[in-house]
């Protein structure tokens, strides 16, 4: 009998982000006159850079000629790119990762969703909590996290790891044993860091327990701390244990441009199996590859003039960043995040539900964020704002908040 995935029918409501845009949509449709400030999904507002431009540019004119003309990609990205990740991301700190060990792909997102396709059905997966809902949701999609408890908001199946206030919204190892460890450090939502020491202590945790990783590094871009690593293979044993995964989108505005990639060393395994024949067989079989003309972008990323011009975007943001934390401070609110992270994390006044925040800084300030709950339960109560807008819009948006 013909049926619809099953898995797919437990997940709760729509996408977070998806809810976001359609209540904000309502509400400028009953509110025509009001202009509304977005302030919610961590999406960038300042052009791509110039040398990355040109770099367009010259690839969309290769395309016009039969001798310089590209069709598809190779299966783990043209080497110009791998190359230019693995010397620049990775030797340049100190990390042994080879090419042919980074799968180029068209966003983190997806590898993020699609990683857990290698992993049984059977695996445990710990979480923290808040956490970016994709980790979730790809899990619940593949019937790996039990049942929903609609009060609580919590999984059956999943291993919950709270960062709490008390713990400088750092996850805690988990008394239970899982599979497959979600961690992303700068964190989204809370914009929370660990240490080089504390990330050694999950790398020697998963070795241990004979447990990998997924590690989430699309915000490393924006570390200012110097004891906060960019790479988890910055860890001793980190090769045995865990995958990375990196995005385009927001060290270099390419969210409309569509770039990421993964690593997965060789020697990596999972009861005996090599994690990486099975990634690559994966990629191979689902993916054709980002385009051509994507990948010369990305690599003009790791030009001289692209790190230069980059980090005056990066700055940027971070400025945003800055001027929302010591705005809400100066309002009254308790805030973490902003200092590593484009995200600022901070706690609703009077105990107030986050969406019921959400619809109070929606009607009174005409600005938009994001419900600490739909990152899970141990968001109730908080909410997140972004850096990612107009220096312009974000001054007015602290304004609007200052005034309500």
């Amino acid at each position: 009998m013909l049926k619809a995935n099953q898995d797919y029918l437990k997940l709760p409501g729509s996408y977070l982000f998806s809810t976001v845009a359609r209540k904000q949509r309502e509400f400028q449709e009953k509110n025509p006159d009001r202009s509304v400030i977005r302030l919610s999904i961590g999406d960038v507002t300042q052009p791509i850079a110039p040398v990355i431009i040109d770099a367009l540019h010259r690839a969309v004119d290769e395309m016009a000629s039969a001798e310089s003309f590209h069709g598809y990609a190779p299966d783990l990205g043209y080497e110009f790119l791998r190359k230019a990740v693995s010397e620049n991301d990775y030797k340049a700190r100190g990390c042994d990762v080879e090419p042919d060990e980074v799968f180029i792909s068209d966003g983190a997102k997806g590898d993020c969703g699609n990683i857990q396709e290698i992993f049984d059905k059977d695996c445990r997966v710990a979480v923290c909590d808040p956490v970016y809902p994709v980790y979730v949701d790809t899990n619940v999609m593949a019937g790996r996290t039990g049942t929903y408890d609609e009060k609580s908001g919590v999984w059956s199946d999943v291993i919950y790891m709270p960062c709490l206030k008390e713990n400088n919204f750092a996850p805690q190892l988990p008394k239970e044993k899982p599979d497959l460890i979600y961690l992303c450090f700068p964190n989204n939502p809370t914009g929370a860091t660990v240490t080089k020491q504390q990330l050694q202590e999950w790398v020697d945790y998963a070795n241990r327990n004979k447990a990998i990783i997924i590690y989430d590094a699309a915000y490393e871009a924006y570390i200012s701390e110097d004891d906060v690593p960019h790479s988890i293979y910055e860890c001793e044993g980190a090769r045995n244990c865990a995958i990375e995964i990196h995005s385009f989108s927001k060290n270099a505005g390419f969210t409309g441009l569509r770039l990421g990639y993964t690593v997965i060393p060789k020697e990596l395994e999972a009861d005996g199996v090599k994690l990486h024949g099975l990634w690559a067989r994966r990629h191979g079989t689902k993916y054709n590859g980002a385009p051509y003309i994507i990948q010369r972008a990305g690599e003009a990323v790791y030009s001289p003039a692209g790190r230069k011009q980059l980090k005056a975007q990066v700055a940027y943001y971070m400025k945003n960043a800055a001027y929302i934390r010591e705005g809400l401070a100066q309002a009254g609110y308790k805030v973490s995040g902003g200092v590593n992270a484009p995200y600022i994390w901070l706690e609703t006044p009077d105990n107030m539900s986050s969406w019921d925040f959400f619809d109070l800084l929606l009607e009174k300030a005409g600005v938009v964020g994001t419900p600490g709950s739909g990152f899970g339960p141990s968001g109730e109560h908080y909410f997140r704002l972004t850096a990612f807008g107009s220096y312009e819009n974000t001054v007015a948006a602290i304004k609007r908040i200052k005034e309500m």
